[in-house]
């Protein structure tokens, strides 16, 4: 399947589960597509680490702001009402609970929702950032990520990189499926219809549920 198909799959099916008037924060890459896949009706306010509340969409090519950034360093735009503030300040949002949903993607998350999102500097990537603080401190957390990395697992039994935190996940999204954590283990509760129940779990490293009323992820 085409990358950009496959990126275009989790951010579409993830804009599905964020709710008008929701308070959002969206990490680096991928979960930075969703906005565009947000149903019409549904309004979410987007919060990013570095002080922005009133994230916009990214700008048109040659309208570029300098001075408008998120806290990967990508081009954005306001919203009208749309406030700025140090990192002290957003950070308090995020720890006082004031997040209702976290979409981050991930090196791997294992069956009992812990998250491993970075490793060591100069490796994958160069240090957790906020994603410590919004794991705890978000209402909800939603992992938008792609199955596999070059054919290995992400979706583990057990982590084997450096924990960002522990118990944390709430659901993950891939382009096979959508996985939701569960004191039992993952339960996949819906499947993209390009790929059999097989490959899925031949994809995933942790035993998946089926659930008995398993539903195509495609609508």
């Amino acid at each position: 399947m085409d990358k950009n198909r496959v990126r275009e799959i989790i951010a579409r099916r993830a804009a599905m589960e964020l709710r008008d008037g929701d308070v959002v924060n969206l990490g680096i890459g991928l979960p930075t597509m969703i906005p565009n896949y947000l149903p019409e009706h549904v309004r979410v306010t987007l919060q990013s680490e570095n002080g922005l509340l009133g994230i916009g969409a990214r700008p048109a090519a040659g309208e570029e702001d300098p001075e408008l950034t998120d806290a990967g360093g990508g081009y954005i735009t306001i919203q009208p009402g749309a406030s700025s503030f140090d990192s002290a300040t957003s950070f308090g949002i995020i720890r006082g609970g004031h997040v209702d949903v976290t979409v981050l993607g991930a090196l791997q998350v294992d069956e009992k929702g812990n998250l491993a999102n970075w490793i060591i500097p100069g490796k994958k990537t160069p240090g957790m950032g906020g994603a410590m603080d919004l794991i705890v401190g978000a209402k909800r957390v939603i992992l938008a990520m792609e199955h596999t990395a070059k054919g290995s697992h992400k979706i583990m039994k057990e982590c084997t990189l450096p924990l960002t935190a522990a118990g944390q996940v709430d659901l993950i999204i891939t382009e096979m499926g959508v996985i939701e954590v569960t004191p039992d283990g993952l339960l996949l509760k819906e499947i993209n219809p390009a790929f059999t129940l097989e490959q899925v779990r031949e994809a995933t490293e942790a035993q998946l549920i089926v659930a008995a009323d398993l539903q195509s992820m495609l609508g």
